[in-house]
């Protein structure tokens, strides 16, 4: 299993970069990546179920908030969100071989919180794939649970929202810390379901980022 998970994330990831490189990174950053992380799970005896999908619409930009529950959030995302988005992720990722070079050749946006200047370069290009029409997908809870309940959400991805004038969609991951959680290292088969919320339009006079992080947090912890 752990060779055919590693070859094909190198594949994936080589494909990506030639594929960016070429002016086609929208398709290759996020295409691929559906098959990639649905053999992972495949493999590794996960299944994954969707409820709500009839929710979004492929041609609206939106920004996804989930809840962070272990690894395979990522993988259920990718797999079965059904929608085109750029990740908001830890810049540490950016230094994992392959997957690192690969995510930056396509647009996903590393959050680095390490300086202002670098917040703000951070923000500058989600702001520029927001323009660019993409979608957004974002763990407002910055790292995954100790033990399986939301942690307090930070500000970043609801300020992009109001900014921009984007509908906020919840999304309830729910198993993925029973499969593999922060403090163990090898998967158990199980179940993970995703609950997409309807979105949260903003009103007239736009989003209040207080009251969106609230109605965003009730709408996820509503899904388990």
């Amino acid at each position: 299993m752990c060779p055919l998970v590693v070859a094909a994330t190198i594949v994936v990831a080589v494909a990506t970069v030639a594929g960016s490189a070429l002016g086609y990174g929208r398709w290759w950053g996020y295409y691929p990546e559906i098959y990639w992380a649905r053999l992972f799970c495949w493999l590794n005896f996960v299944t994954v179920s969707v409820r709500g999908r009839e929710n979004i619409d492929s041609g609206t930009s939106y920004v996804f908030v989930a809840n962070h529950q272990g690894a395979f959030d990522i993988f259920s995302l990718f797999g079965w969100l059904g929608h085109n988005f750029r990740w908001m992720m830890k810049e540490s990722l950016r230094r994992i071989p392959f997957v690192g070079w690969a995510c930056k050749a396509c647009g996903q946006i590393f959050v680095d919180s390490s300086s202002v200047a670098a917040t703000r370069r951070t923000m500058e290009a989600a702001e520029a794939q927001l323009r660019g029409g993409m979608s957004l997908a974002v763990f407002p809870e910055g790292a995954r649970t100790w033990d399986g309940r939301m942690r307090r959400f930070k500000r970043g991805a609801f300020r992009l929202a109001v900014e921009f004038g984007l509908p906020v969609v919840p999304v309830t991951i729910d198993g993925a810390f029973d499969v593999l959680p922060r403090f163990r290292f090898l998967p158990r088969p199980g179940h993970i379901s995703l609950t997409i919320h309807e979105p949260i339009l903003p009103p007239v006079g736009g989003h209040d980022v207080e009251v969106l992080m609230e109605e965003s947090r009730h709408a996820i912890e509503s899904g388990f």
